[in-house]
Protein backbone atom coordinates (compact mmCIF):
# COMPACT_ATOMS: atom_id res chain seq x y z
CA UNK A 1 0.00 0.00 0.00
CA UNK A 2 1.40 3.45 -0.88
CA UNK A 3 2.60 5.65 1.95
CA UNK A 4 0.15 8.50 2.62
CA UNK A 5 1.90 11.88 2.61
CA UNK A 6 0.91 15.52 2.90
CA UNK A 7 3.33 18.16 1.60
CA UNK A 8 3.55 21.51 3.36
CA UNK A 9 5.46 23.78 1.03
CA UNK A 10 6.53 27.25 -0.11
CA UNK A 11 7.64 26.75 -3.75
CA UNK A 12 10.52 27.77 -4.16
CA UNK A 13 12.98 26.22 -6.61
CA UNK A 14 13.90 23.25 -4.47
CA UNK A 15 10.29 22.74 -3.34
CA UNK A 16 9.28 22.38 -6.98
CA UNK A 17 11.80 19.57 -7.55
CA UNK A 18 10.66 17.88 -4.34
CA UNK A 19 7.01 18.00 -5.44
CA UNK A 20 7.87 16.52 -8.82
CA UNK A 21 9.85 13.75 -7.16
CA UNK A 22 6.96 12.91 -4.84
CA UNK A 23 4.43 12.85 -7.68
CA UNK A 24 6.73 10.58 -9.67
CA UNK A 25 6.83 7.92 -6.95
CA UNK A 26 4.13 5.21 -7.06
CA UNK A 27 4.92 4.21 -3.47
CA UNK A 28 3.85 7.66 -2.24
CA UNK A 29 0.19 8.71 -2.22
CA UNK A 30 0.13 12.50 -2.06
CA UNK A 31 -3.07 13.50 -0.27
CA UNK A 32 -2.63 17.20 -0.92
CA UNK A 33 -0.32 20.20 -0.86
CA UNK A 34 -0.66 23.02 1.65
CA UNK A 35 1.11 26.24 0.73
CA UNK A 36 2.53 28.70 3.24
CA UNK A 37 4.37 32.00 3.03
CA UNK A 38 8.12 31.48 2.99
CA UNK A 39 10.45 31.66 0.02
CA UNK A 40 7.94 34.06 -1.53
CA UNK A 41 4.54 35.34 -0.33
CA UNK A 42 1.56 33.02 -0.10
CA UNK A 43 -0.04 34.27 -3.33
CA UNK A 44 3.04 33.04 -5.20
CA UNK A 45 3.60 29.80 -3.27
CA UNK A 46 0.04 28.55 -3.78
CA UNK A 47 0.18 29.52 -7.45
CA UNK A 48 3.49 27.74 -7.91
CA UNK A 49 2.25 24.63 -6.12
CA UNK A 50 -0.73 24.43 -8.50
CA UNK A 51 1.47 25.05 -11.53
CA UNK A 52 3.90 22.26 -10.58
CA UNK A 53 1.07 19.81 -9.88
CA UNK A 54 -0.39 20.64 -13.29
CA UNK A 55 3.01 20.28 -14.97
CA UNK A 56 3.22 16.77 -13.51
CA UNK A 57 -0.14 15.85 -14.99
CA UNK A 58 -1.78 15.43 -11.59
CA UNK A 59 -4.74 17.84 -11.48
CA UNK A 60 -6.35 15.43 -9.00
CA UNK A 61 -3.97 16.57 -6.24
CA UNK A 62 -5.70 19.31 -4.22
CA UNK A 63 -3.75 22.45 -3.31
CA UNK A 64 -4.71 24.58 -0.31
CA UNK A 65 -3.52 27.97 0.89
CA UNK A 66 -2.43 28.10 4.51
CA UNK A 67 -0.99 30.91 6.59
CA UNK A 68 0.15 34.14 4.92
CA UNK A 69 2.29 35.28 7.89
CA UNK A 70 4.42 33.65 10.60
CA UNK A 71 3.14 33.52 14.16
CA UNK A 72 4.99 36.70 15.09
CA UNK A 73 3.45 38.45 12.09
CA UNK A 74 6.69 39.66 10.50
CA UNK A 75 7.14 38.20 7.03
CA UNK A 76 10.49 37.35 5.46
CA UNK A 77 11.24 35.84 2.08
CA UNK A 78 14.03 34.53 -0.10
CA UNK A 79 13.13 36.21 -3.36
CA UNK A 80 16.79 37.16 -3.71
CA UNK A 81 17.47 33.43 -4.19
CA UNK A 82 14.28 32.15 -5.85
CA UNK A 83 13.24 35.25 -7.82
CA UNK A 84 10.11 37.29 -7.31
CA UNK A 85 7.94 34.50 -8.73
CA UNK A 86 9.67 31.80 -6.67
CA UNK A 87 10.78 29.51 -9.49
CA UNK A 88 13.98 31.19 -10.60
CA UNK A 89 14.41 30.82 -14.33
CA UNK A 90 11.57 28.34 -14.80
CA UNK A 91 8.51 29.84 -16.48
CA UNK A 92 5.33 27.78 -16.16
CA UNK A 93 1.90 28.60 -17.61
CA UNK A 94 -0.59 30.05 -15.14
CA UNK A 95 -2.30 27.08 -13.48
CA UNK A 96 -5.82 26.20 -14.49
CA UNK A 97 -6.59 23.88 -11.59
CA UNK A 98 -8.39 25.79 -8.84
CA UNK A 99 -7.10 26.62 -5.41
CA UNK A 100 -9.23 24.71 -2.91
CA UNK A 101 -11.60 27.00 -0.98
CA UNK A 102 -10.91 25.49 2.45
CA UNK A 103 -8.09 27.01 4.52
CA UNK A 104 -5.04 24.75 4.46
CA UNK A 105 -4.83 24.44 8.25
CA UNK A 106 -8.50 23.44 8.48
CA UNK A 107 -7.91 20.82 5.78
CA UNK A 108 -4.88 19.48 7.64
CA UNK A 109 -6.93 19.10 10.80
CA UNK A 110 -9.89 17.46 9.05
CA UNK A 111 -7.66 15.08 7.09
CA UNK A 112 -5.61 13.98 10.07
CA UNK A 113 -8.68 13.55 12.26
CA UNK A 114 -10.14 11.22 9.64
CA UNK A 115 -6.91 9.21 9.26
CA UNK A 116 -5.95 5.99 11.00
CA UNK A 117 -3.43 6.25 13.84
CA UNK A 118 0.17 6.84 12.71
CA UNK A 119 -0.86 6.54 9.05
CA UNK A 120 0.16 9.90 7.55
CA UNK A 121 3.63 11.26 6.87
CA UNK A 122 3.90 15.05 6.93
CA UNK A 123 6.59 16.46 4.65
CA UNK A 124 7.56 19.94 5.84
CA UNK A 125 9.48 21.80 3.14
CA UNK A 126 8.79 25.28 4.47
CA UNK A 127 8.41 27.37 7.61
CA UNK A 128 6.39 25.34 10.12
CA UNK A 129 3.56 27.86 10.57
CA UNK A 130 0.74 25.70 9.19
CA UNK A 131 1.73 22.63 11.17
CA UNK A 132 2.17 24.56 14.41
CA UNK A 133 -1.21 26.28 14.07
CA UNK A 134 -2.88 22.93 13.34
CA UNK A 135 -1.29 21.39 16.44
CA UNK A 136 -2.38 24.31 18.63
CA UNK A 137 -5.94 24.24 17.30
CA UNK A 138 -6.28 20.46 17.38
CA UNK A 139 -3.66 18.66 19.47
CA UNK A 140 -5.48 15.36 18.91
CA UNK A 141 -4.25 15.23 15.29
CA UNK A 142 -0.78 14.22 16.50
CA UNK A 143 -1.98 10.63 16.81
CA UNK A 144 -2.47 10.31 13.05
CA UNK A 145 1.09 11.31 12.22
CA UNK A 146 3.45 8.42 11.65
CA UNK A 147 6.39 10.69 10.89
CA UNK A 148 7.05 14.38 10.35
CA UNK A 149 10.04 14.92 8.06
CA UNK A 150 11.32 18.49 8.32
CA UNK A 151 13.81 20.23 6.09
CA UNK A 152 15.32 22.86 8.31
CA UNK A 153 17.84 23.87 10.90
CA UNK A 154 21.41 22.78 11.24
CA UNK A 155 24.57 23.61 13.13
CA UNK A 156 24.99 26.87 11.19
CA UNK A 157 22.80 29.23 9.20
CA UNK A 158 22.11 30.31 5.64
CA UNK A 159 19.89 33.33 6.32
CA UNK A 160 21.77 34.52 9.42
CA UNK A 161 25.06 33.20 10.81
CA UNK A 162 23.09 31.09 13.29
CA UNK A 163 19.80 30.20 11.59
CA UNK A 164 18.55 28.27 8.58
CA UNK A 165 15.82 29.97 6.53
CA UNK A 166 12.80 27.73 7.20
CA UNK A 167 13.28 27.81 10.96
CA UNK A 168 14.25 31.48 11.07
CA UNK A 169 11.11 32.51 9.18
CA UNK A 170 8.91 31.27 12.02
CA UNK A 171 10.95 30.20 15.03
CA UNK A 172 7.93 30.29 17.34
CA UNK A 173 6.15 27.78 15.10
CA UNK A 174 9.24 25.58 14.94
CA UNK A 175 9.55 25.61 18.72
CA UNK A 176 5.93 24.44 19.05
CA UNK A 177 6.48 21.62 16.58
CA UNK A 178 9.68 20.35 18.18
CA UNK A 179 7.98 20.36 21.60
CA UNK A 180 4.90 18.53 20.26
CA UNK A 181 6.03 14.96 20.80
CA UNK A 182 5.57 14.09 17.13
CA UNK A 183 8.02 11.54 15.66
CA UNK A 184 10.31 13.96 13.81
CA UNK A 185 13.09 13.36 11.33
CA UNK A 186 15.12 16.50 10.69
CA UNK A 187 16.97 16.93 7.39
CA UNK A 188 19.30 19.83 8.21
CA UNK A 189 21.32 22.30 6.23
CA UNK A 190 24.49 20.42 7.16
CA UNK A 191 23.65 17.71 4.60
CA UNK A 192 21.28 19.44 2.18
CA UNK A 193 23.58 22.29 1.22
CA UNK A 194 25.78 19.80 -0.66
CA UNK A 195 22.92 18.72 -2.97
CA UNK A 196 23.84 21.04 -5.81
CA UNK A 197 23.25 20.42 -9.49
CA UNK A 198 26.24 20.22 -11.80
CA UNK A 199 26.30 19.79 -15.57
CA UNK A 200 27.21 16.13 -15.12
CA UNK A 201 24.42 15.50 -12.62
CA UNK A 202 21.78 17.35 -14.62
CA UNK A 203 22.53 15.83 -18.03
CA UNK A 204 20.58 12.55 -17.44
CA UNK A 205 17.56 14.55 -16.29
CA UNK A 206 17.62 16.86 -19.30
CA UNK A 207 18.07 13.80 -21.54
CA UNK A 208 14.67 12.43 -20.45
CA UNK A 209 13.11 14.59 -23.17
CA UNK A 210 9.96 15.22 -21.13
CA UNK A 211 8.42 18.47 -19.96
CA UNK A 212 9.01 17.56 -16.31
CA UNK A 213 12.58 16.50 -17.06
CA UNK A 214 13.20 19.82 -18.79
CA UNK A 215 11.66 21.73 -15.89
CA UNK A 216 13.70 19.84 -13.30
CA UNK A 217 16.89 20.39 -15.30
CA UNK A 218 16.15 24.12 -15.40
CA UNK A 219 15.51 24.21 -11.67
CA UNK A 220 18.69 22.26 -10.91
CA UNK A 221 20.89 24.16 -13.36
CA UNK A 222 23.97 26.02 -12.11
CA UNK A 223 23.42 29.71 -11.57
CA UNK A 224 24.89 32.56 -13.56
CA UNK A 225 28.49 33.44 -12.70
CA UNK A 226 28.76 35.37 -9.48
CA UNK A 227 25.49 34.04 -8.03
CA UNK A 228 25.50 31.37 -5.32
CA UNK A 229 24.17 27.93 -6.31
CA UNK A 230 20.73 26.82 -5.14
CA UNK A 231 20.97 23.58 -3.21
CA UNK A 232 18.10 21.12 -3.53
CA UNK A 233 17.38 21.17 0.20
CA UNK A 234 13.74 20.13 0.07
CA UNK A 235 14.23 17.29 -2.40
CA UNK A 236 16.11 15.49 0.36
CA UNK A 237 12.87 15.08 2.35
CA UNK A 238 11.23 13.12 -0.46
CA UNK A 239 14.45 11.27 -1.32
CA UNK A 240 14.66 10.15 2.31
CA UNK A 241 11.18 8.62 2.07
CA UNK A 242 12.03 6.84 -1.18
CA UNK A 243 15.53 5.65 -0.36
CA UNK A 244 16.27 5.85 3.38
CA UNK A 245 19.41 3.79 2.80
CA UNK A 246 21.00 6.87 1.21
CA UNK A 247 20.82 8.65 4.57
CA UNK A 248 22.25 8.13 8.04
CA UNK A 249 20.63 9.59 11.14
CA UNK A 250 21.20 9.75 14.86
CA UNK A 251 18.90 10.66 17.72
CA UNK A 252 19.14 14.14 19.22
CA UNK A 253 17.36 16.80 21.19
CA UNK A 254 16.47 19.74 18.94
CA UNK A 255 15.50 23.05 20.50
CA UNK A 256 14.77 26.33 18.73
CA UNK A 257 15.94 29.74 19.92
CA UNK A 258 13.04 32.19 20.06
CA UNK A 259 14.31 34.93 22.37
CA UNK A 260 17.68 36.16 21.20
CA UNK A 261 17.84 38.75 18.40
CA UNK A 262 21.35 37.54 17.60
CA UNK A 263 20.53 33.83 17.25
CA UNK A 264 16.78 33.89 16.54
CA UNK A 265 15.76 30.66 14.81
CA UNK A 266 18.94 28.79 15.70
CA UNK A 267 18.47 25.04 16.16
CA UNK A 268 20.42 23.71 19.12
CA UNK A 269 21.11 20.06 18.29
CA UNK A 270 22.23 17.97 21.26
CA UNK A 271 23.26 14.43 20.29
CA UNK A 272 24.98 13.73 23.61
CA UNK A 273 22.11 13.84 26.09
CA UNK A 274 23.40 16.88 27.92
CA UNK A 275 19.97 18.48 28.18
CA UNK A 276 16.42 17.33 27.50
CA UNK A 277 15.60 13.84 26.14
CA UNK A 278 15.93 13.21 22.41
CA UNK A 279 12.96 14.45 20.37
CA UNK A 280 14.12 13.88 16.78
CA UNK A 281 16.21 11.80 14.44
CA UNK A 282 18.69 14.09 12.71
CA UNK A 283 20.19 13.20 9.34
CA UNK A 284 23.95 13.55 9.46
CA UNK A 285 25.13 11.89 6.22
CA UNK A 286 23.82 11.57 2.67
CA UNK A 287 24.97 9.58 -0.36
CA UNK A 288 25.05 12.34 -2.98
CA UNK A 289 25.95 10.08 -5.89
CA UNK A 290 23.11 7.73 -5.03
CA UNK A 291 20.64 10.60 -4.76
CA UNK A 292 21.55 12.03 -8.16
CA UNK A 293 21.39 8.56 -9.73
CA UNK A 294 17.86 8.21 -8.37
CA UNK A 295 16.51 11.52 -9.66
CA UNK A 296 16.35 10.79 -13.42
CA UNK A 297 15.03 7.27 -12.81
CA UNK A 298 12.18 8.63 -10.75
CA UNK A 299 11.43 11.71 -12.84
CA UNK A 300 11.16 9.48 -15.92
CA UNK A 301 7.73 8.44 -14.57
CA UNK A 302 6.33 11.93 -15.23
CA UNK A 303 5.16 13.43 -18.54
Amino acid sequence: MPRLIIIDTDPGIDDAVAILLALAAPELAVQGLVAVAGNVPLAATQRNARAVVELAGRPDIPVFAGCPLPLAGVAADAAHVHGDDGLGGLVLPPPTIPLQPQHGVAWLIDTLRAAAPHSVTLCALAPLTNIAVALVMAPDIAGAVGELVVMGGGTHGNITPAAEFNIHCDPQAAAIVFRSGLPITLVPLDVTEAVIGTAERIAPIAALGTRCGAAAATLLAPRAPGRPPVAMHDSCVIAYLLAPGLFHASDAQVAVETGSPLTLGMTVIDRHGRGEPHNARVIDRIDLDGLFRMLPTRLANLP
